[in-house]
């Protein structure tokens, strides 16, 4: 009988977690290419092409408690694996949507692939968090979400001129069009979207690459596949609460603010750039993200994290009033800078909003992957105003995002007494694993 290969190491088991969190990264990212490309396709204003961030990101809010039931059943690696294959399967569904071509089915293609991109978000995060010292949790997931924000820089950079390739029309000049035109020329738009979700489907290998390198279930000894605590206890703890409302905010802005980048700078008082162009210097506001996670992993092993998140949303403030009130290059840029102080927010807000909940830190991270539905719902409100009063005064939106996350990182994060006794036993370590 042969012997079975041994469990890796935690450190190998960091690295190769580390790289799903890239591959969802960039996934997420390309809606930032699909919402001017298909806005030019279905010839829609702001608020319907909106409808992908809110179908999207609306995933999470649905799918974040069966996401939760799944992890607590079949362990944090079997779920990792689950949500590769999911969302495989959406990106795969990408192919009958642009052959139709059908609005619909795109929306239900992004529904499939978030709710296997939400089952990665409640499994990975505190899979990351927990395989090593509670000490240096922050510094960890900081470090896994800079691969994540490597993979949004790289993502837009190398596949968003593929999807914008073509010439793209306005409203006016499809409408100009006989109606047989019209159909042949959104059908050739809509297909260039094909062949780089039919790659991107082939992510299904990461699901075997991750069972084959047996990375630590964490399962604990002698645990229940019935989680004996509930939601109501978890958010009896005041600094998940406010953790909570802090991600609905934060990605909310974040995504509201990507959601906008590539018609922003297409403006001709902004950047005056074609559309396929514009997508390259996303990879500047998402690079910027990754840049300051790696600085920010660092930092965090020297400054408070909390203070840390503080300072990044004042920054994030400054320059978007920087960008509201001018124009040209300087708004372009001070936008494209948002995202160098954005970088720390996602990990340390989860991180802190989960801290010494022990046994109640699934359910935790259930509730904060659900949050994540301000990705779906902030964007709407800025699409509102964009159609109202131009993107660029549509960013007050985010702006009152992060002027919350700046009371979090002060005062709604700091543990209370109460967090010191938030279960009976630890959270799963990797050294009570079968």
């Amino acid at each position: 009988m042969s012997t079975p290969r041994p469990t890796m190491s935690n450190t190998a088991a960091i690295a190769v977690v580390s790289l799903i969190f890239l591959t969802w990264g960039g996934l997420t990212s390309l809606n930032d290419v699909l919402i001017p490309h298909l806005k030019a396709v279905f010839s829609m204003n702001y608020v319907q092409t909106l409808l992908i961030q809110f179908t999207f990101f609306g995933a999470y809010f649905l799918m974040s408690i069966p996401a939760g039931a799944v992890v607590s059943r079949i362990g944090y690696k079997a779920s990792i694996v689950v949500g590769l294959l999911v969302a495989a399967a959406g990106a795969a569904l990408f192919f009958p949507a642009a052959r139709l071509p059908s609005y619909g089915l795109f929306l239900t293609a992004l529904f499939v692939l978030a709710s296997g991109i939400t089952l990665l978000q409640v499994s990975a995060n505190p899979y990351i968090a927990l395989l090593g010292s509670p000490e240096s949790s922050h510094s960890r997931l900081t470090f896994a979400q800079a691969l994540n924000s490597f993979g949004t820089t790289a993502f837009p950079y190398f596949i968003g001129p593929l999807i914008l390739a073509g010439t793209v029309l306005g409203a006016d000049q499809i409408a100009a069009m006989p109606v047989a035109e019209q159909i042949a020329y959104r059908a050739a738009e809509a297909r260039s979207v094909e062949m780089p979700y039919l790659m991107l489907a082939g992510g299904l290998l990461l699901a075997v690459f991750v069972v084959t390198m047996r990375i630590p279930s964490l399962r604990a000894e002698g645990a229940s596949t019935r989680d004996p605590h509930t939601y109501r206890e978890a958010l009896a703890h005041p600094h998940l609460r406010w953790g909570v409302l802090g991600i609905f905010m934060y990605v909310g802005a974040e995504v509201a603010i990507g959601s906008f980048l590539i018609n922003y700078m297409a403006e001709a008082s902004i950047g005056g750039l074609a559309e396929a162009e514009a997508s390259k210097y996303l990879a500047w506001y998402w690079g910027g993200a990754m840049v300051g996670r790696f600085i920010g992993a660092a930092l965090m092993t020297k400054i408070d994290a909390r203070k840390l998140l503080a300072f990044a949303a004042v920054m994030v403030c400054v320059l978007l009033a920087v960008t509201m009130t001018t124009s040209g290059r300087v708004a372009m840029w001070s936008a494209l800078a948002i995202g160098l102080f954005n970088s720390i927010m996602f990990p340390t807000i989860f991180t802190t909003a989960i801290e010494r909940l022990g046994t109640l830190t699934s359910k935790a991270s259930s509730l904060l992957v659900m949050a994540i539905v301000g990705g779906a719902l902030v964007p709407l409100v800025q699409a509102a105003f964009a159609d109202g009063i131009g993107i660029q005064h549509s960013f007050l939106v985010p702006l009152a995002c992060y002027v919350y996350i700046i009371w979090y990182g002060l005062r709604g994060s700091r543990l209370r007494g109460d967090a010191l006794m938030a279960a009976d036993t630890p959270a799963p370590r990797p050294g009570a694993m079968h």
